[in-house]
């Protein structure tokens, strides 16, 4: 038989919020790819567009890449 909300005291339903809250943070912050290895290839062309940006290269919006790419 389960227990209503109702039949909770204070302290126990801000204690299942403060539960419920943290799991759903847990859940929505956490990184799937925290352990897997970057590829060279990636790396390197992180890298090199990296150092394009630096050297003056235009940076673009994500909006005006899907606007060029017809995506919108």
């Amino acid at each position: 038989m389960g227990t209503h909300i109702s039949d909770l005291t204070i302290d126990e339903l801000k204690a299942l919020v403060r539960e419920t809250v943290e799991q759903t943070l847990v859940d929505f912050l956490n990184d799937p790819d925290k352990d897997l290895a970057l590829r060279q290839t990636m790396k390197t062309a992180m890298e090199r567009s990296i150092k394009r940006v630096r050297e003056g290269d235009a940076l673009y919006s994500a909006d005006e890449v899907a606007k060029n790419l017809g995506l919108e």
